[in-house]
């Protein structure tokens, strides 16, 4: 009886080296947490931005670390994998949220008493003191945390905990723009409602797959596909009520519909944290549950998702050319974008085109998300009296009144158009090659098509830009902050290293993708 019981409690086994990346980040959150609780208001700021600074480098550092030692395998008890897509995907979050996190140190982005009615005397008074609210700070890193947790998750419902730490977070985030207060909280709350609808569809998806194969750990999912068959009511309804949560995840059509109301409502840095890092591990996770737990079952979601990729890229390019807002034609844009990385995760087949598939995924998420993060970048700096110029019409001009901006700006849109000589091309074609590869040619036409038609509304900024006369009373470009300035430049040394010589990390994503964790 007494061994029994020893054994029913026997402690399990985390690998705490290999998960430190992520430990660091929650460990940093939860630093931050007491900060609040316990520090002054007037240093709050002076400790939360070094340790959130901080804690993300050095997750990123124990990440190349983890990177060199060639782990792969599933850590604390199977739930997390520990493998090359994992980590080079952490790798990529991190980056991104450093940066990141340099626009959201700017205290002019973010409103000074949330709890303030919008425009109210308690509002303006709460401005005149200098009010701020620094538990952004935590809030970014338990986000950034969830990011990490969510594609490396080798179980539904570590999963689900994942989603749900991630997404929480964002949920209030979206909701303290300090100008637009109104649009702001409205993004918040629909962003709330319809990213509980859709973790709602994710945990019963979760529970219908449980129902037909007795475990949610994707290893033995994939092993009741290949020993049970997949001819089964609860099997079929669990691949697509989890397929709705993770579609409206990254925003593919037609569960498209929270992105522009949400990217133009929010604070600008919150928008591009959520456009570059939330949309890497959404990828992430989907690849893991439809590559890991239902790659037995490719024949009945490839055409399912075929579908989804072609509507997607359309909605996007065609509501795009349609939109005068520039947030609202980023985010549209956005969804253009999953469409063409849904093409390269429909071109399943053989090992090695697997393998190829994964490695454009990942080259594209970076390539896109140092892009995305610089054009929002720049959105921050062209502000008019009720915030930034979020109008079409008062970007006309800029090339003459600030070229260095303008054509910074403009090579983030030709990146976005996938033009040669930027990032975006050798975006495209990673995930385009191994598409025609597959035998997927109509899709890559569509693709192709579509990119052309963004190419259009992209270009329609820059001649706005360039080859129209200013407005006589047009906004004003606000001198950025040496950290908004430091994001600017790097992610436009990225999106030109990377348009010319693409290969290390062509390589560095080819080498990450052979070591998918499966079994």
């Amino acid at each position: 009886m007494s061994t029994l019981a020893a054994a029913a409690v026997e402690a399990p086994k985390i690998e705490y080296g290999e998960l430190s990346p992520m430990l660091l980040v929650f460990g940093a959150a939860i630093v931050g947490v007491l900060v609040e609780a316990l520090a002054p208001r007037y240093l709050r700021k002076s400790i939360q931005m070094p340790i959130t600074i901080l804690s993300m480098v050095g997750a990123f550092v124990l990440t190349v670390w983890q990177g060199t030692k060639g782990v792969r395998h599933a850590a604390a008890m199977g739930a997390v994998a520990v493998d090359g897509p994992s980590l080079f995907i952490w790798g990529a979050i991190l980056l991104l949220a450093i940066v990141s996190v340099l626009l959201i140190n700017d205290d002019d982005q973010f409103v000074a008493q949330a709890a303030a009615v919008p425009g109210s005397a308690e509002e303006d008074q709460a401005i005149a003191e200098g009010g701020a609210h620094t538990e952004i700070y935590p809030l970014v890193l338990f986000a950034v945390g969830g990011m990490m947790l969510f594609p490396a998750s080798n179980d539904l419902l570590i999963m689900f905990v994942a989603l749900e730490v991630m997404s929480l977070p964002l949920y209030l985030l979206c909701g303290l723009a300090r100008r637009r207060r109104l649009l702001s909280q409205e993004a918040a709350m629909k962003y709330f409602l319809l990213g509980a609808f859709s973790s709602a569809f994710f945990l019963y998806g979760t529970a219908l797959l449980y129902g037909f194969a007795g475990s949610v750990d994707l290893a033995a999912i994939d092993k009741a596909l290949s020993t049970v068959g997949g001819k089964d009511t609860l099997l079929f309804l669990g691949v697509a009520t989890i397929g709705v949560g993770l579609l409206f995840k990254i925003g593919a059509a037609p569960f498209q519909a929270w992105k522009p109301d949400v990217y133009q409502g929010a604070p600008t840095p919150i928008t591009a944290l959520m456009a570059s890092g939330t949309l890497i591990a959404a990828f992430g996770a989907l690849l893991r549950v439809f590559w890991v737990a239902l790659g037995n079952l490719d024949t009945e979601w490839t055409p399912v998702l075929w579908g989804v990729a072609i509507l997607t890229m359309i909605v996007g390019a065609v509501l795009a050319i349609t939109q005068t807002d520039i947030k609202r034609m980023l985010a549209y844009s956005s969804i253009a974008h999953t469409g063409f990385l849904l093409v390269a995760v429909v071109s399943t087949g053989k090992e090695a085109q697997n393998a190829a598939s994964l490695s454009g995924i990942l080259f594209y998420l970076v390539t896109y998300g140092f892009a995305t993060v610089g054009a929002f970048a720049v959105v921050t700096m062209i502000r008019e009296a009720g915030g930034e110029a979020g109008h079409l019409s008062r970007w006309a001009g800029l090339g003459k009144r600030s070229p260095v901006l303008a054509g910074i700006f403009a090579l983030f849109l030709l990146a976005f158009a996938g033009i040669p000589l930027t990032s975006g091309f050798f975006g495209k074609y990673a995930v385009f090659a191994p598409a025609v590869a597959s035998g997927n040619v109509a899709l890559v036409i569509v693709g192709v098509v579509t990119s052309a038609m963004a190419a259009f509304f992209y270009v329609r900024v820059i001649v706005l830009m360039f080859f129209n006369e200013p407005a006589a009373e047009g906004p004003t470009i606000a001198l950025p902050s040496m950290g908004t300035a430091a994001v600017v430049t790097l992610a436009a040394a990225a999106t030109v290293v990377l348009g010319v010589f693409p290969q290390p990390v062509l390589d560095l994503a080819h080498s990450a993708a052979q070591s998918l964790f499966v079994r």
